[in-house]
């Protein structure tokens, strides 16, 4: 369609050049055209003031103002007759054009036909090249010049980097392993959480390794056409071969290597075709010495079995989320380039952010260099990062919702709940921060971080937790006497929690230290699109039992702390609704307070 319109476009600018020609070489008009006749009998009766003549043509002006012009023939007496009426006349001699004015008018339009032909057909060639190439590979060869990051901007996943280390000391060095009979493994397959890291450190392997690196996404290799993903992965290969050593770079693998057989396309579905070719390169008859296949996936449970066995993708490097030690070295590389205020604790920060990865530490990081710039401040404070923090974990606030005074108590109260259980009950994570300012999607959060990662969770500990999330209709309950929909999330989280100790992680009792239900997972779909019911309709009612009445247990819980500490209650809502923020500091402050108190009644 563009070659079509380009020469459209072509074709129009060659049109208006002709007629511009035309144009040009058409005579000024002036005057009356008349005949020759009636200007001879005017001439005979001297009405003729003056003539000029050029060639056959004669121009002039009548006595009476008016001006003419006529074509005279071959008239030899014609000089005579207009001196002996007393005409005043002119001769101008024939007009020359410039050669090169002749040249072009002469040959330009045909020289612009030729150009036009001449664009068209190498288009046409240009479209029949673009067809042939939609089996080339869209690989992206990396030089080291393009790439700048190196090991020293990857941080919190040291033993990932020490496995990726030692593929580039190889390539740097095959001797040291060979002369032991050691092989360079052939892939490498990074797993890991989305932003943990896997393509950042792809991206310093290409800054450290000093090979050729080719970089392509596993949807590069899928095109509308059938057997174009096969054909660039034999493309990609041979332009492999010919930089050997080199490495190549697959990031999100999972969008070529699902396993086979799922039944969507059948046996000779495009993606099933693409992920054959790439499994006989990886490992078949002919032998790619010195390159080597690194990948990326979050989803290494819906890759083909073929793919993952030793001697494709021998080795699988986990990248996990940091703990603490790794969130400080992860902050200490993006505020590199950041100045910070002196009171600025990182380990503070790190310590207050589990379960970040590390593309979120460092949207942490933007978002408080960004607060930073908007206040006009010259370095980045420890209030900004404790204010991203609170926009990344909760949400932006909305400062222009309106909120009567009503649902404002009820909202205060119910927070109040969430803090009170949770500081009254031994083992639970501390409480850091409670607002009832909306934020996001909720009208007020109350916020828990943990001082340690955790990895494992004991009953104990999820039964506190299940008291803390009905604390706040508990406190609805109790203080207001009604409730309300604010209380619809946490009931949701409890309920989807007491279900999962009973049915995965076998902590009922009553059912014993069994799981219930599998999980039904399409492979194309990749996400869980239903639970199959492995187990009997008894045991289904015993199941739904079991779960309702962890919940009510949990919730007699945070009644009881409620009913017994309801002073503190209104002390924590009271508080809320001044403040509308309160910090955990505070909330111990104010619990020291009114125990204080009680001990001076008593």
């Amino acid at each position: 369609m563009n070659i079509y319109r380009s020469l459209l476009v072509w074709l129009l600018i060659g049109a208006m050049i002709i007629v511009l020609f035309n144009l040009v070489n058409v005579p000024k008009k002036t005057g009356e055209e008349i005949i020759f006749s009636d200007f001879m009998s005017r001439l005979e009766n001297s009405e003729v003031e003056n003539v000029i003549i050029k060639e056959n043509n004669i121009t002039g002006q009548f006595k009476d103002g008016k001006k003419f012009r006529t074509h005279v023939p071959e008239y030899p007496d014609l000089i005579k007759i207009l001196r002996s009426q007393n005409v005043k006349i002119t001769v101008k001699p024939t007009e020359q054009n410039p050669w090169y004015w002749n040249l072009f008018f002469s040959w330009g339009p045909i020289i612009l036909l030729a150009v036009i032909w001449i664009f068209f057909m190498r288009q046409m060639q240009t479209g029949g090249n673009r067809a042939l190439s939609f089996g080339k590979a869209k690989a992206r060869l990396a030089s080291e010049k393009s790439v700048k990051v190196t090991f020293s901007d990857v941080a919190g996943i040291e033993e990932a980097k020490a496995e990726v280390q030692e593929i580039i000391d190889f390539l740097k060095a095959p001797q040291k392993f060979q002369k032991l009979g050691g092989k360079i493994p052939k892939g490498v397959l990074l797993v890991g959480a989305p932003g943990t890291g896997k393509t950042l450190l792809a991206r310093a392997i290409a800054g450290e390794a000093g090979v050729p690196f080719f970089s392509i996404s596993g949807s590069d290799f899928v095109e509308l056409f059938v057997g174009v993903g096969a054909s660039r992965v034999r493309d990609l290969f041979d332009q492999a071969k010919k930089n050997a050593p080199c490495i190549i770079f697959i990031d999100e693998l999972d969008a070529v290597g699902r396993h086979r057989g799922a039944g969507l396309g059948g046996g000779h579905d495009e993606r099933e075709q693409t992920l054959n070719q790439l499994l006989v390169e990886m490992d078949g008859f002919e032998t790619n010495q010195g390159i080597i296949i690194i990948a990326a996936t979050n989803r290494p449970d819906v890759l083909d079995p073929a793919l993952l066995r030793p001697g494709r993708f021998d080795r699988q490097v986990v990248v996990p989320q940091p703990d603490v030690k790794g969130r400080l070295e992860i902050l200490k590389v993006h505020t590199r380039n950041i100045p910070l205020d002196e009171k600025v604790n990182l380990e503070q920060i790190a310590r207050g952010t589990p379960g970040f990865s590390g593309a979120d530490l460092a949207n942490l990081v933007n978002e408080a260099a960004l607060l930073a710039a908007r206040k006009s401040k010259t370095k980045v404070e420890m209030s900004d990062f404790e204010f991203a923090k609170d926009k990344v974990l909760m949400g932006v606030e909305r400062k222009s919702m309106i909120i009567s005074e009503t649902e404002k108590k009820n909202t205060a109260y119910h927070e109040a709940g969430h803090a009170l259980v949770a500081k009254l009950t031994p083992g639970t994570d501390p409480i850091h921060k409670v607002s009832i300012i909306p934020r996001g999607m909720s009208l007020g959060v109350t916020q828990q971080l943990p001082m340690d990662d955790r990895y494992t969770y004991s009953r104990d500990y999820l039964m506190k937790a299940l008291s803390v999330l009905l604390g706040g209709r508990a406190a609805e309950e109790i203080a207001l006497k009604h409730m309300t929909t604010g209380a619809g999330n946490d009931l949701e989280r409890a309920t989807e929690l007491a279900r999962k100790m009973v049915t995965e992680w076998g902590m009922s009792e009553r059912l014993g230290p069994l799981t219930f239900g599998k999980k039904d997972e399409h492979i194309f779909l990749g996400k869980e699109i239903a639970r199959h019911k492995d187990y009997s309709e008894k045991t289904a009612i015993e199941i739904d039992e079991e779960v309702k009445r962890i919940v009510i247990e949990a919730y007699n819980t945070s009644k009881k702390l409620i009913t017994e500490n309801l002073d503190l209650l209104e002390t924590l809502a009271k508080t809320l609704l001044e403040k509308e923020t309160i910090e955990g500091s505070e909330i111990d402050a104010l619990i020291q307070e009114v125990t204080s108190k009680r001990t001076v009644q008593v």
